[in-house]
């Protein structure tokens, strides 16, 4: 995949994400296809609300991993907040056999894992930054 530069009125950018959200002691609650695509439909449906580019999206049986694009001014809590409260919201109410999985009635483990992704190694860019003001 090729890194695609965006611009705002001030900046250029590109700003690449993976995240991965597991379910709360990794109970198996995805264990069939329409549970699965129901997932990915609801990410991409939250993801067009905050202006977000989902690039892939992997299902395993007790968690997804995310690849996405999104602006400098997302406000990445809120919008990882969005997607673990609406879709938990959704799976468990069109698909009720979810809830006997659950304790509690909680799909999301509170934590989840979230790093960026860039175009340069983190070494090349510190070289970069170390030779700044040095002929």
């Amino acid at each position: 995949m090729r890194y695609r530069l965006d611009r705002g009125s001030h900046s250029v950018y590109a700003l690449y994400y993976h995240y991965v959200q597991v379910v709360k002691y990794r109970r198996k609650v995805f264990d069939n296809e329409e549970i699965i695509n129901f997932l990915k439909e609801q990410i991409q449906e939250i993801s067009k609300t905050f202006e977000v580019e989902v690039i892939d999206i992997g299902v395993d049986k007790d968690h997804f991993h995310m690849l996405f694009k999104a602006k400098p001014t997302l406000n990445i809590p809120r919008y990882v907040n969005a997607i673990k409260t609406i879709t938990s919201r959704e799976i468990q109410r069109k698909f009720p056999q979810v809830k006997e999985k659950l304790w509690k009635g909680h799909l999301w483990s509170p934590s989840y894992f979230l790093a960026t992704s860039g175009q340069v190694t983190l070494e090349v860019l510190r070289k970069y930054v170390e030779s700044q003001g040095k002929e």
